[in-house]
């Protein structure tokens, strides 16, 4: 697959800037639950709310906004957000490889929990480090939202 697009993009038969980089954020949130029927509609209302802006500004390279998005994304966030544990450990990834000056223990810790066995399985890993290989490029060079 790899292969194809790079041989795609060398062609100039594909190209980057002719279409969107990253999904868009309101492809994430988790329409077939209300928050009213969440454990607590409060928080999932406040995350539905944030989500467009904070998940813009992890496609930036901000880091709390990265972790928001991890931690969403693994778990769901009270119902607010369809949880993808593969991506949601591909931005764990991508944290730890940005090298943000804030990082911190909890930071490990949550690679360790959300990238290891008993989250993802081994192709999940795989997956989500090739994932999280072209989100760092994309962040690399500026090309968030």
């Amino acid at each position: 697959m790899q292969l194809l697009l790079a041989g795609l993009f060398a062609c100039g038969c594909v190209s980057l800037v002719d279409g969107p980089l990253w999904p868009r954020a309101e492809s994430y949130i988790d329409t077939a639950m209300e928050c009213s029927r969440s454990t607590d509609p409060g928080n999932c209302r406040h995350t539905r709310d944030a989500w467009k802006t904070e998940y813009d500004a992890a496609t930036a390279g901000q880091y709390q906004d990265q972790r928001n998005v991890a931690f969403c994304l693994s778990t769901g966030c009270d119902n607010a957000i369809q949880p993808d544990k593969v991506l949601g450990c591909a931005w764990r990834i991508v944290i730890m490889n940005s090298r943000h000056a804030e990082l911190d223990n909890t930071d490990t810790v949550n690679l360790k929990q959300f990238c290891g066995p008993a989250y993802v399985d081994h192709a999940g890993r795989q997956a989500a480090e090739a994932q999280a290989q072209t989100m760092l490029e994309f962040i690399g060079k500026g090309l968030g939202a």
